[in-house]
């Protein structure tokens, strides 16, 4: 009796437990599940908070620059580089607005039901996927090209946005460094009184907030040529602040921004998205135990790479004018079909 209740009993812990495909990677992502459901959920519901405050951030830079950085530079600098510096920061400011705007507003794209040549089947959606397109969990739905889902801008950057989402990092990323350097004599000139080294800039300032906070004006400042110290207007106080919290706003967007947009800068040359970037890794594995090499088939060289994903190509009738100005032009394809580069294999 007792055998046959053994018995029993492991019929039905293999019957629930086994599975021949089961492998570690398999069980990592079967015990991950739930705090992945939970990151889904927080990248939804966070989603618009996020683009709130890129929004406001975006416009506390732009007021403080109009309200305490241009007055300066107007005042210490030349008309021509005062010029040069407004024609480039409106510019540059335009390109920010324009290309925020279309990443947040434009749809990624999604695969229509009926697919000419599907790859494969999504197991969310139970619908055919066309190739490049991948299933994005916290949207639920299926993205054409998808790259990721961004919660900065509340949307998945596929097809139809990249474009949008990559030149508003480039921008911005600029953008900011504009700022730093168009901010940096006036920085230094109030905590130094005159222009020192950058990365000496970067300490007496963080110090300086901390005596404000704890000490009366009469001990924040620099001292004169008696070493007796200044004593600062609540103006005065009030406009170091945040010419020093956008200072260090810009720098630290810089490097975080900069960062992305290099890497997804290399993953455009070699024509990659970030979900081909991993899956294309595992195949170049595969490809090399069997002898073989692996090439991308959606790759047609560096410069023919970016001017695809730009809407630059030749024939398009578009040129570089479409990449430094504002332009909702489309991309190449309906995302659904794609053109594969022919190679010459042993």
């Amino acid at each position: 009796m007792f055998g046959r209740l053994g018995d029993t009993c492991s019929l039905w812990y293999w019957t629930f437990f086994h599975n021949h495909f089961a492998t570690s990677s398999y069980i990592a992502d079967t015990l991950f599940e739930p705090l992945f459901w939970l990151l889904e959920a927080i990248a939804k519901k966070a989603g618009p908070i996020f683009v709130t405050l890129v929004t406001l951030l975006t416009t506390s830079v732009v007021v403080i620059f109009y309200s305490y950085i241009l007055p300066w530079n107007a005042a210490y600098w030349s008309t021509p580089a005062l010029t040069i510096n407004l024609i480039i920061g409106h510019w540059l400011l335009l390109n920010i607005v324009f290309h925020y705007y279309m990443a947040v507003t434009t749809s990624p794209g999604v695969p229509p039901s009926n697919v000419d040549s599907p790859v494969s089947i999504c197991k969310s959606c139970i619908v055919p996927k066309p190739p490049r397109t991948h299933h994005c969990s916290v949207c639920k739905k299926c993205v054409l090209k998808m790259d990721h889902h961004c919660p900065w801008i509340n949307n998945c950057v596929g097809h139809y946005n990249h474009r949008y989402f990559y030149l508003f990092c480039v921008y911005m990323s600029s953008g900011t460094i504009f700022v730093c350097i168009s901010i940096y004599n006036q920085f230094m000139s109030y905590f130094y009184g005159s222009v020192g080294t950058f990365f000496s800039s970067l300490i007496f300032p963080i110090v300086s907030i901390f005596i404000a906070a704890y000490k009366p004006p009469e001990y924040f400042g620099s001292t004169d040529s008696s070493n007796m110290p200044i004593i600062l207007t609540t103006e005065e106080l009030r406009t170091r602040f945040w010419v020093t919290y956008e200072f260090f706003l810009c720098i630290a967007v810089t490097f975080a921004l900069g960062t992305l947009t290099v890497w997804h800068g290399m993953l455009i040359s070699k024509a990659e998205t970030s979900i081909e970037k991993h899956i294309n890794v595992k195949e170049k594995e595969r490809m090399s135990e069997l002898g073989a090499t692996f090439k991308n088939p959606y790759s047609f060289g560096f410069f023919e790479n970016w001017k695809i994903f730009l809407g630059i190509e030749v024939g398009s009738g578009r040129s570089i004018r479409h990449v430094l100005l504002p332009s909702a032009h489309k991309p190449t394809g309906d995302g659904k079909s794609w053109r594969m580069s022919t190679r010459k294999t042993d």
